[in-house]
């Protein structure tokens, strides 16, 4: 552990490089009211910073940088517990699974300036958003369904006496009505095939149109989508100088297989977790930092939520950020998977 004067120093060292990008010098920091010992003591606490590897030269006679080392001391030891600005406010009510993806990465890269990452609940916990019940002949209905995650199941049914056209009309509305948004396989999904207000005809019909719904979601995998908001952020002319691996990272960002393994890691932890430079695993990433964060019901992570930047990043806005949005995230999917 550091010494206090040696905190307060690296702490200043950091929150003046993250706002201009330049190295700092004993005499900017001379400047600070909150620092009370003077230049020759600045300058000694600086070359022991950088002696224990939290700070370095970017130039001989230039002033010191935080190196790797230093941003993950300050975020694991001086971060301010309730620092970041304002929280996050995510608008996902009623709001199906793959639009609220879209919706939760792009308001996190605008509140971050950051390029954003969400990867969604996998495919077998997609929710139901259409319902076809279409008559093909007298005995002969075909069932479509619709699900949130692209899939589309069709099964048809064979009846022993012809079905009335206005009985599929009205189960067509009538499942509509009551199972779109609802979980594949959810026990709540079964139970809305149960309703002991209907009368006995309408029971029977919908009995019979069961199978249709048995199954969905199996074809899918157990990976949902990925969904990336800020990419222009990140590539922007004023960030180039700080992103050392560009290209690989746009060709991560395309194939997204590995940048998938990187991100389950959030899946297992209890609070957010930050991988600074060269802690990623990535070589694309290790001139940058991950701060990630799994969100599900509780003991049962279902996705992952993100932002990559410069190691120069706004830490305490970032985490606090990540953590705001996967606490939503937590309580918008808790209702819809819960019963899955």
């Amino acid at each position: 552990m550091l010494t206090p004067r040696q905190e307060l120093v690296l702490g200043k060292v950091v929150a003046r490089f993250r706002e201009t990008g330049l190295p700092v010098g004993s005499k900017n920091l001379a400047s600070d009211p909150e620092i009370t010992f003077g230049p020759s003591t600045i300058r000694s606490e600086l070359s022991q910073l950088e002696e224990l590897g939290l700070l370095m030269h970017p130039h001989t006679s230039a002033g010191r940088v935080p190196t790797d080392g230093g941003h993950r001391y300050f975020v694991d030891h001086l971060l301010p517990a309730t620092a970041g600005g304002p929280g996050v406010e995510l608008q996902l009510v009623q709001r199906e699974v793959d639009e609220a993806m879209r919706v939760t990465s792009e308001t996190l890269s605008t509140v971050t300036d950051l390029l954003a990452v969400v990867t969604a609940p996998p495919v077998s916990t997609a929710t139901i958003r259409h319902v076809e019940v279409l008559p093909l002949q007298a005995r002969t209905v075909m069932v479509v369904v619709i699900t949130s995650a692209g899939e589309i199941a069709k099964r048809i049914l064979q009846f022993e006496s012809p079905v009335d056209p206005g009985l599929a009309a009205w189960a067509k509305e009538y499942l509509n009505e009551r199972l779109a948004g609802i979980g594949l396989g959810a026990r709540m999904l079964r139970a809305r095939l149960d309703d002991p207000g209907l009368g006995a005809t309408e029971q029977r019909f919908l009995t019979a149109l069961r199978p249709a719904f048995d199954g969905l979601g199996a074809t899918g995998g157990e990976s949902g989508g990925v969904y990336v908001s800020g990419a222009a952020r990140l590539l922007h002319e004023s960030r180039a100088a700080e992103v050392a691996h560009l290209d690989a990272l746009v060709d991560e960002l395309e194939r997204r297989a590995t940048l998938l393994g990187l991100l389950r890691q959030a899946l297992g932890g209890q609070d957010v977790v930050v991988r600074i430079g060269a802690e990623n695993p990535i070589p694309a990433l290790r001139s940058l930092t991950v701060v990630a964060a799994g969100y599900g019901p509780p003991q049962r992570k279902l996705g992952s939520v993100s932002v990559i930047g410069p190691v120069r990043m706004d830490y305490p806005q970032a985490i606090r950020a990540v953590r705001d949005v996967a606490f939503q995230l937590s309580r918008y999917v808790e209702e819809l998977y819960e019963n899955v």
